[in-house]
């Protein structure tokens, strides 16, 4: 069974796993504005932001995994 601290842990991880998705989110309808308007400069870098969150919430979830289960 996990302990407190892992529970509260994860469920912090959790808390911060559903911000990167909402941020992704945003972050996935501005590009796509910037897109339709010509802005691709900003668009790929908006897109690299995309791919950092993305990574980063598979390592998220894999640590709030491991936290759930010791």
């Amino acid at each position: 069974m996990p302990s407190d601290s892992n529970i509260a842990a994860a469920d912090a991880l959790t808390l911060l796993l559903h911000n990167q998705h909402a941020l992704a989110g945003a972050i996935e309808e501005v590009t796509k504005w910037l897109s339709e308007n010509g802005v691709e400069d900003v668009t790929d870098n908006a897109l690299v932001a995309i791919e950092t969150l993305d990574t980063n919430a598979k390592a998220i979830t894999e640590a709030i995994t491991r936290l759930r289960q010791s």
